[in-house]
């Protein structure tokens, strides 16, 4: 009988997915923050969307880890996790009423949404990217989180 080899390592992550990763993040939120600094708009609704964006970006980091967590077998609470991924649906769904009620034409509208899909999709593809090279080993630029 063959001994059993070692489970499979991360896959390294080419340079080139992390670079992309970075710009879509800096582009996604970037574009949104210039967005919303130009925008003809009270500052409390400015508040609001920013507000909007950075709990939007935190909760996409949580659930990409505590998924990541449990499949790698780190105990993840049933709460933790369900907060997790209420507080993403929570985030695109005041994103949605905001935009729904503002008075700002179509085109901005879906430019806030769009930039703001992209940069809690790029938050994910980070949050990955970091953990990936913490776990194999190499020194990452920016510590990010586990």
């Amino acid at each position: 009988m063959q001994p059993q080899s070692p489970s499979p390592s991360v896959p390294q992550t080419s340079p080139a997915f992390i670079a992309a990763s970075w710009v879509a993040l800096l582009v996604g939120v970037v574009a949104f923050n210039v967005g919303l600094w130009n925008a003809q708009m009270a500052l409390n609704e400015k508040g609001y969307y920013f507000t909007v964006l950075m709990y939007g970006l935190f909760a996409a980091i949580s659930v990409q880890k505590s998924v990541r967590d449990r499949l790698e077998g780190i105990p993840v609470t049933n709460l933790y996790y369900g907060i997790s991924w209420v507080s993403v649906l929570l985030t695109v769904l005041l994103l949605t009423v905001g935009l729904w009620n503002a008075t700002l034409t179509l085109s901005e509208k879906g430019f806030y949404a769009m930039s703001f899909v992209l940069s809690l999709f790029a938050a994910i593809a980070v949050q990955k990217n970091t953990r990936d090279t913490m776990r194999q080993g190499r020194p990452e630029q920016s510590d990010l989180g586990q």
